[in-house]
Formats: C-alpha cells, sequence, structure tokens
C-alpha cells in the first residue's frame, strides 16, 4: 500500500507516544488497527463488487450470443422443415396424379388393345394394301 520502512514505523509510533500519551496509545491504536480493517474490507467488498459486475456482463454477453444461436439455429430448422413439408406435398401430389393417369389408362387400354386398323383414321382404312397400311402407321409402330 504505501512504501512505509521500519524506521519510519518507529518514528510515527515515537511521535504518537509523546502527542497521545502512555495511557490512551493503546487505546488509539486499536482503533486505528480497527479502522484499517474495516477500509481494507471496505475496499475488498468494492473489489468484489467490480469484479462480480464484470463477470455478470460477460454473462450477459454470453447469454445474448447463445440465444442469437439458439435463434438462427431454430430458423434454419424451420426452413428445413418447411422444405421436407413442400417436398411431402409435391410428392403426394406426383402421387395423385400418377394414380389418377393410372386410372384413365386402365379405362383407355381396352381400346389401345384392339387392331391398329380399325383405331386408323378414315383415310388409311381405305388403302387396300396391307403394305401401304404399314408405311403409315408411325415410326414406332413399325420397329
Amino acid at each position: 500500500m504505501f512504501d512505509i520502512g521500519f524506521i519510519e514505523i518507529m518514528i510515527i509510533s515515537l511521535v504518537a507516544l509523546v502527542v497521545v500519551g502512555p495511557e490512551r496509545l493503546p487505546v488509539v491504536a486499536r482503533t486505528l488497527g480497527h479502522l484499517l480493517g474495516r477500509a481494507r474490507g471496505y475496499v475488498n467488498g468494492i473489489k468484489t463488487d467490480i469484479h462480480n459486475e464484470m463477470r455478470m456482463e460477460e454473462l450477459k454477453n454470453l447469454h445474448t450470443s447463445v440465444n442469437e444461436t439458439v435463434q438462427s439455429i431454430e430458423d434454419s430448422v424451420r426452413q428445413e422443415v418447411d422444405q421436407i413439408k413442400t417436398m411431402t406435398d409435391v410428392e403426394s401430389q406426383v402421387k395423385e396424379s400418377v394414380s389418377f393417369s393410372t386410372e384413365a389408362n386402365a379405362e383407355i387400354k381396352p381400346e389401345t388393345d384392339a387392331p391398329v386398323s380399325s383405331v386408323a383414321p378414315a383415310s388409311q382404312k381405305s388403302a387396300s394394301n396391307p403394305s401401304e397400311q404399314e408405311s403409315n402407321l408411325p415410326e414406332k409402330e413399325n420397329k
């Protein structure tokens, strides 16, 4: 605290003995000791309060950063869930359209099993040659 050596303490003690007197010197010394102890306690309390406030600020900053991180993670998870919901909606729509087209194909299928000549347009029915009928068919049927 103060840079006081042994010689300086002895000089202060002799001056105090002369000024205060030998009868009241122990009471004054005890009171000074008590006041110094209270001053040290007060200073230590202030140091502790400052240290606690600094830690509280650090904890508040940490709490804020954790909340921001949690919020960003929550947002990304919600986006992923929304994407998954969208994908499942699209998939269910595709399944519905496939089942609808399968039902429609099942209704149309007996007509496609009929011979080509009955399905062919009137211009092809008029052809007398079977080779002409084959040349008029689309390429997929020729192969």
